[in-house]
């Protein structure tokens, strides 16, 4: 028994004797605890932009306007008076819905022709897209019942029979983008792209890590006197490979029949902007943190979290300001939504410009921090090596 105490006295000492294992166990929960509930603290969402096509201009369909600004899930991106462009201003204005009010609206009503608003529900993102279609439903139904009583009390109708009577306008939803609203076209890709930047931090964190652990950073550093030769034969074999996996991603949509076919090419592009991006973002870490362990442990820490920063199913809006900030610095946050203008929106390159450079951004501070610390993580080695050498 006394035999077994010692050696759980052991294993508690090895356990408080490692800094980033005692830091990941108590400090990764307490972390992922905070930040999960600050992502989903408000437990619902509010302000979903939404555009607002009033054809008819009339003090009805201002009424109807101002009903949909005073729901708190609501909040009108746009208000226009044509329906012209109006799949671009979408993906522009990230409208989750679109609601057309027809011209003579208000005549129509007063006549009882029986006239009808149409909302387009933007189902690329499911979860946005429910919310924002119910709040509509349930501002059009209560306006719908508010102009029914009062029309049928000026009408003389007994109080007992005004909800038999009838309906002042219908209203129609259709859905967009991801009609069948089937959950695998909307979690599936941003599924298989978190993976894709978790393998290649992972595998980057090891790049430089393994080379100063095992100490043949010295052998690198003999053959070649480029800080930029040193990096980029160590992110050349990534991109490459990535490309293999993103074929195999193209091959995966075949398999399951997931109808994604447009705009290929161009997501295919953005796709290399991403890789380039995380695979300096893994190195700058491996050169930092010169243990394999460490270097591996600390990028988990990133990449974990980064689906749920990133705002493919939360919308960033929603969250409180420092994990929007957070969320900035995270590759992934930028080529999900690219991803989705192109795939599942159908929209054009052009739209994905801003996220382009974000990417580029993020893979220029990457590439400047990297080479300043190989810099000197060669010029140390070089001067060490004079010296056995002298």
């Amino acid at each position: 028994m006394g035999k077994f105490l010692d050696l759980l006295k052991r294993e508690f000492k090895l356990f408080w004797g490692n800094n980033v294992l005692r830091i990941l166990f108590f400090g990764a929960p307490l972390l992922y605890g905070i930040l999960i509930g600050y992502i989903y603290h408000k437990g619902k969402v509010t302000d979903l932009p939404i555009i607002v096509v009033d054809e008819d201009r009339s003090a009805m369909s201002a009424k109807a306007i101002e009903m949909m600004q005073d729901n708190e899930v609501l909040d009108i991106a746009m208000i226009q008076f044509d329906a012209f462009n109006l799949n671009n201003l979408m993906i522009e204005k990230q409208a989750a819905c679109v609601v057309l009010i027809p011209a003579g609206f208000e005549k129509d009503l007063l006549t009882k022709r029986y006239p009808e608003i149409t909302t387009i529900v933007n189902t690329a993102n499911i979860l946005t897209a429910n919310y924002a279609s119910g709040a509509l439903q349930l501002v059009l139904g209560t306006m719908k019942v508010g102009i029914q009583l009062e029309t049928l009390r000026k009408q003389g109708t007994p109080e007992s029979e005004l909800m038999s009577q009838y309906e002042p306008f219908r209203t129609t939803f259709i859905k967009k983008n991801n009609r069948s609203t089937n959950y695998m076209y909307f979690l599936w890709p941003g599924v298989l792209a978190t993976v894709l930047q978790q393998v290649l931090l992972l595998g980057l964190a090891l790049s430089f890590a393994a080379e100063f652990e095992n100490g043949t950073f010295k052998e690198l550093v003999k053959q070649t006197n480029s800080t930029f030769v040193m990096l980029l034969v160590k992110v050349i074999p990534y991109f490459l490979m990535s490309f293999i996996i993103w074929l195999m991603y193209w091959g995966f949509t075949w398999w399951f029949n997931i109808p994604f076919y447009e705009n290929l090419g161009a997501l295919t592009i953005v796709a290399g902007f991403f890789v380039v991006a995380v695979s300096f973002m893994g190195i700058l870490v491996s050169i930092l943190i010169p243990n394999q362990l460490k270097a591996t442990e600390i990028l988990m820490v990133v990449a974990t979290p980064s689906f749920m920063v990133s705002g493919f199913t939360w919308p960033i809006s929603q969250m409180p300001g420092w994990i929007q900030m957070i969320a900035q610095v995270i590759p992934l946050t930028h080529f999900l939504p690219a991803f989705r203008i192109l795939i599942v929106e159908n929209g054009t390159f052009s739209m994905t410009y801003p996220y382009i450079v974000n990417l580029l951004i993020i893979s220029v501070v990457c590439f400047i921090l990297s080479f300043i610390a190989l810099y000197y993580k060669r010029k140390k080695t070089v001067k060490d090596l004079s010296k056995m050498t002298g």
